[in-house]
């Protein structure tokens, strides 16, 4: 009963001499390492992207975010005028395209002196656009209006655009990118305080109150 059953045409291995036994057992080795090797393959495979989702962020929070991006060369940037440049993320995947790209706009002052603000509205963060003419920036979403240095003119917004701080590298124009320049990454490099919201008091009061003087 304990004899295994054989295909009908298939000879028995005991009637096989001592060298086709030995033939047939190293076929065997060799498939079954090749079948481990191979699953073992896939299965790096398989673990490459899962791990990469785990440790993804906090790798890039560690070794990217806060980077020093090139925007573009002085010369892009004529003296008194305001243009729009972008520049990609360093906190983006291989794999997210154009949504990678963010936008800031350049206000070249001086010859050695510049302006990169936020393209985001300190409202809402609605991206918010330069018209020359006026010398203004404008936010289509809630009317909120900003005069060409950044500071607030009009509108729901409480405070100036945030600005991106920026050195100059030879010919180029660079910029700490990685994290959005809000209050909270203190990454404005305004010289005048910002001024913060404290939510209690707004709650509380019809027209909003103003905390505390923070200085960027």
């Amino acid at each position: 009963m304990s004899e295994l059953l054989e295909h009908p045409g298939e000879p028995s291995n005991n009637d096989l001499p001592p060298e086709a036994k030995a033939a047939a057992h190293t076929r065997r080795a060799f498939l079954f390492k090749v079948s481990v090797l191979l699953n073992v393959a896939v299965g790096a495979v398989l673990a490459v992207p899962l791990v990469g989702y785990l440790l993804g962020p906090a790798m890039k929070k560690r070794s990217t975010t806060g980077s020093w991006i090139a925007i573009g060369l002085m010369s892009e940037f004529p003296v008194g005028e305001t243009r729009l440049a972008d520049f990609r993320s360093p906190v983006a995947s291989f794999d997210d395209g154009d949504t990678a790209k963010v936008a800031c706009w350049v206000r070249r002052i001086s010859e050695k002196e510049f302006q990169v603000f936020a393209v985001n509205c300190a409202h809402l963060g609605c991206p918010v656009r330069w018209f020359a003419q006026s010398k203004l920036f404008l936010c289509p979403c809630h009317g909120g209006a900003y005069y060409q240095d950044g500071s607030r003119a009009s509108g729901p917004p409480e405070r100036g655009l945030f600005e991106y701080r920026y050195k100059l590298v030879g010919d180029s124009l660079v910029i700490h990118a990685g994290d959005m320049p809000t209050l909270a990454t203190q990454a404005s490099c305004k010289e005048k305080p910002l001024v913060q919201i404290d939510p209690a008091f707004a709650k509380a009061a019809s027209t909003p109150t103003r905390s505390t003087e923070w200085q960027g």
